[in-house]
């Protein structure tokens, strides 16, 4: 019967590592995600809080705010191919629609900076069209690509 040679060994421990490695990334992954969406769920919230109140400075940051983390670099590195769990919402269609995913990701963040720069300039017709599109993005994305809150 043959030894099994050092050169296996490490070459099996290395493969084990970079498996472990991989999973670790995506973890961190996942969880910086599900950081990002709470606060774009802040985000909006206040928005739509500030839009009753006409308070266009809370609006155009808040916009903002969501405009940055919906930056497709930004988005790419929180969504790793296949990084899925127990604890994350994301659906496997996701990454076998990539492109349907991040130009629904880039619609929304069109319309979040359209929001800032109308809430920017005080406009309150603008403002409340803005917010009605801007919306719209958010359940165009969550519907086919996020998984219902566990009962």
């Amino acid at each position: 019967m043959k030894r099994p040679s050092l050169l296996g060994f490490l070459l099996f421990g290395m493969l084990a590592l970079a498996g472990i490695s991989n999973l670790q990334a995506q973890d961190e992954a996942i969880e910086e995600r599900k950081k990002v969406m709470k606060n774009n769920s802040a985000a909006a919230k206040a928005i739509k809080a500030a839009v009753g109140k006409k308070d266009y400075g809370t609006i155009a940051s808040r916009a903002r705010q969501i405009a940055d983390a919906l930056d497709m670099r930004k988005l790419a590195e929180h969504f790793p191919q296949n990084s899925t769990s127990s604890e994350s919402r994301a659906r496997p269609d996701i990454w076998a629609k990539w492109d349907d995913f991040m130009g629904k990701a880039y619609d929304s963040q069109q319309k979040a900076l359209a929001l800032a720069k109308a809430a920017e300039a005080r406009d309150g017709g603008k403002v409340s069209a803005a917010y009605k599109d801007f919306g719209k993005t958010c359940g165009s994305c969550h519907k086919p690509f996020r998984l219902p809150k566990k009962k």
